[in-house]
């Protein structure tokens, strides 16, 4: 690349972006409040029928129970729904089911329970689930409770008989509770009291937890769904940001990702995920910063478990693997703890490059969670292989789950090798992604700037990543607590820029000054002390080293 314009131009086109009207909706996408609930999926009758309903229950005084999931997106939509409710004069109450009394989504017993508890429950209302609740929602109309379902999942062969559905899978569960809310109040015609709002930058942190696409319309959901949550006053939020070490003004997409959300997450994974809620919803300051303590204390002790599980694995399955590595990883043991197998499949997919199934034994079923590949549509696969043995399953073409009786394992791990086996290794080959090669001489704030438009980064719209060739290596040292991490002077066309690899501390005794290097890498600004300047974030370095 010879200049900003070609570079700019390749990283366009690299992500499918090429008309005018792309680029200036790319550029400058709509605010979602000019979105309207068609250009997402949603289907309008469906959502004015779940309305009508909801400004019914309110009227006539019925219990509505706002039904969420203990993930970030599941939280963040329970808040929202539940917040507005709260503002249009409801009788309402959230509900997040345990994960592990309970299961994902509706549940026969919870719903009993609720009617029991409050005679006057008459609407449910599913935000980030239900879309494959069938007999759940049976069994609450036989109760005489409506139930409106709220979800972005992949849907089933036949959709539940529930009063409403509003669902599309372009976007999150908490975005779509977020069109839900807005219809509410544009059509609701008494005073709406003390709504927060910030319901959009909830919505935003759902998107980027979820790992949905941040293009089209998420892209407009997380780029002024951040500007919100910089601004946010709500207690909750304020205190995790301090808790996790974090200027709030600041919070990226990043942050959301390997900072709040798993923090969020947390809670769900090894106790009860209301206390995640609470934290989102609290007003008072003390309360807030109290659970926030809470759930970083909780974070930790999940990272240490994720860790014994890997642990776990890397000493019974590794070595089976190294000899020939399956089209999909499958791990299972007594001791897995159910709510972090999930975490135990993602980093599997990272180590290995294959889909991975983690399985957890509950009580009289196994619980397993898969993580993907983009090349390997995973809740299909599992939708497949696990035909009439399965007790459920769902979840995304990247990341689901299912349950299966012990007496059913072994013909499911052998469908499920048979599967593996058909999938072609081409699929398997982890390419490093470069946007593009460009001369040392044109890194400089001017296309650090230019780079900084195509925020918000994330799935579907990575951070820019470039190459550049026969760069002088100046001087190198090792950095990090445990020393595993290096830090790089290059030097090139009179250009010099301080360059860090993470985890590539095993390379500092090959990488000899006054020696040339080829480098892959993204651009990003390191502040330190009201100090600003470019900083080179390494993917890999080779050459005569």
């Amino acid at each position: 690349m010879k200049n900003n314009t070609e570079i700019i131009e390749t990283l366009l086109k690299n992500r499918g972006i090429t008309t005018k009207k792309q680029k200036e909706e790319f550029f400058n996408p709509p605010h979602p409040d000019k979105i309207n609930a068609k250009d997402v999926g949603i289907n309008l009758l469906q959502l004015n029928k779940a309305v009508k309903r909801i400004k019914n229950a309110i009227k006539n005084k019925e219990k509505i129970i706002v039904y969420g999931d203990y993930d970030v997106d599941g939280v963040c939509a329970a808040a929202i729904l539940w917040e507005t409710l709260v503002s249009l004069g409801a009788n309402t109450l959230p509900y997040i089911p345990s994960r592990f009394t309970e299961g994902y989504g509706l549940n026969i017993e919870s719903i009993k329970k609720l009617k029991e508890e409050d005679p006057s429950v008459g609407l449910i209302i599913t935000v980030d689930n239900g879309i494959v609740a069938n007999e759940k929602v049976d069994f609450a109309k036989s109760l005489g409770v409506d139930v409106i379902i709220t979800d972005h999942h992949m849907p089933g062969a036949a959709s539940p008989k529930a009063h409403s559905i509003v669902h599309t899978t372009q976007i999150s569960g908490s975005a779509v509770a977020h069109f839900l809310s807005c219809q509410l109040i544009t059509n609701y015609k008494l005073k709406i009291k003390n709504l927060p709002g910030d319901h959009l930058g909830l919505a935003a942190m759902g998107t980027v937890a979820d790992v949905l696409p941040l293009v089209g319309n998420n892209r407009s959901i997380v780029k002024h769904g951040l500007d919100v949550l910089r601004k946010s006053t709500r207690p909750g939020l304020a205190a995790l940001c301090k808790e996790a070490g974090i200027d709030q003004k600041q919070i990226d997409t990043f942050h959301i990702g390997f900072v709040v959300g798993p923090r969020l997450n947390s809670s769900g994974r090894l106790e009860h995920a209301m206390d995640s809620l609470r934290l989102l919803c609290v007003k008072n300051h003390s309360r807030a910063q109290e659970l926030a303590r809470k759930l970083g204390l909780t974070n930790r002790q999940r990272q240490e478990k994720t860790e014994k599980t890997l642990k776990h694995i890397e000493e019974n399955f590794s070595e089976i693997w190294s000899k020939k590595t399956p089209g999909i990883l499958f791990a299972h043991h007594d001791s897995y703890e159910e709510g972090i197998v999930g975490i135990v499949a993602g980093r599997l997919v990272e180590k290995f490059y294959r889909p991975a199934i983690v399985m957890s034994r509950s009580g009289v079923l196994y619980k397993a969670s898969a993580r993907s590949i983009t090349q390997v549509n995973i809740v299909e696969a599992i939708k497949t292989v696990g035909e009439g043995i399965l007790e459920n399953a769902g979840g995304h073409p990247m990341a689901a789950g299912f349950s299966i009786l012990p007496e059913k394992l072994e013909v499911f791990k052998k469908k499920l090798t048979d599967y593996a086996e058909k999938l072609k290794d081409d699929l398997f080959v982890r390419e490093a992604r470069i946007d593009c090669e460009i001369e040392f001489s044109l890194v400089d704030q001017k296309l650090s700037k230019e780079i900084k438009k195509f925020a918000p980064f994330g799935f579907g719209n990575p951070t820019p990543v470039f190459k550049s060739t026969n760069v002088a290596v100046e001087d190198v040292r090792l950095i990090g607590k445990d020393k595993n991490h290096i830090k790089v002077l290059l030097y090139k066309d009179g250009r010099t820029h301080e360059s860090v690899g993470f985890g590539m501390g095993d390379l500092y005794s090959k990488i000899i000054p006054g020696k040339f290097v080829d480098i892959v890498y993204s651009i990003e600004e390191n502040n330190w002390r009201g100090n600003t300047n470019l900083q080179l974030k390494l993917k890999s370095i080779e050459g005569k080293i």
